[in-house]
């Protein structure tokens, strides 16, 4: 390519910056691809990520998106009436990430519960399927537990109100509020009749924040092998994604 025709291209406007960043979101595409598509340097698509995402994280993160009880309680669908004291729906997602070639930072972000290295994050949303709350992400290696303790959600809750989780969630011992969680059988054969409907209820009202979480992992960056190289902008790309699902709410909203 003749290189004043390659100068001609150096120069985004900021609509294109922003383009080629949800691009870079929503389809997972490599740095150097992007470079070759709007005919700049690598290191400019480097610069034009981290700003926008920098942007976005401030300008986003602005708004504050964890709702007080009344807000929770006018908007609460009527099938959540069993659980109407529900603040927020609670799931951890993991991210899977590059495999460092130190064997002490494997051992970190191995997860133990996928076969791979990750990073880890806590997401929640209010029972009408708003996010309302995403945490920083955390190495594969840390538990649920432990990054419900360390996100700081526990301060925002209260005796009168409940999270919902799932099976195996076990923070009841973390919060200062009820948790609703499915019945474990523990050591008896089998769940009784209430308590098996009890749990089919709650997950069937759960299945909601995991269609938030799959709706952040179709911007494909997050459903491919994260490199290392982008570590640094991570957490603000993910919280980035998971604000900018309450926009397209409309079309998530529970009845």
């Amino acid at each position: 390519m003749d290189g004043n025709v390659f100068h001609l291209f150096q120069v985004l406007q900021p609509v294109d910056e922003f383009f080629l960043f949800v691009i870079y979101l929503s389809r997972g595409l490599t740095q150097t691809d992007l470079a070759h598509r709007f005919r700049i340097y690598r290191s400019t698509v480097s610069r034009i990520v981290n700003t926008w995402a920098s942007f976005l994280y401030t300008l986003l993160g602005a708004v504050n998106i964890w709702l007080d009880e009344d807000s929770v309680k006018a908007h609460l669908p009527d099938v959540f009436q069993g659980y109407a004291d529900t603040r927020v729906i609670l799931d951890c997602t993991e991210l899977r990430c590059q495999t460092p070639n130190s064997l002490l930072l494997q051992s970190e972000v191995f997860s133990n519960y996928k076969p791979h290295c990750t990073f880890r994050g806590l997401t929640g949303i209010a029972p009408h399927g708003a996010a309302t709350f995403v945490s920083s992400l955390y190495q594969g290696a840390t538990s649920d537990k432990e990054i419900l303790k360390q996100s700081g959600i526990a301060a925002l809750l209260n005796p009168s109100k409940a999270i919902m989780v799932g099976k195996g969630f076990l923070v009841e011992d973390c919060v200062p509020c009820n948790v609703h969680i499915p019945t474990f059988l523990s050591q008896r054969a089998q769940l009784s009749r209430p308590e098996i409907r009890k749990t089919r209820s709650i997950v069937r009202l759960r299945v909601h924040v995991e269609r938030v979480i799959r709706r952040v992992k179709e911007h494909k960056l997050f459903s491919t092998v994260i490199p290392f190289s982008i570590t640094g902008d991570i957490n603000q790309l993910f919280a980035v994604a998971c604000l900018l699902v309450n926009y397209e709410i409309s079309s998530l909203e529970i009845g």
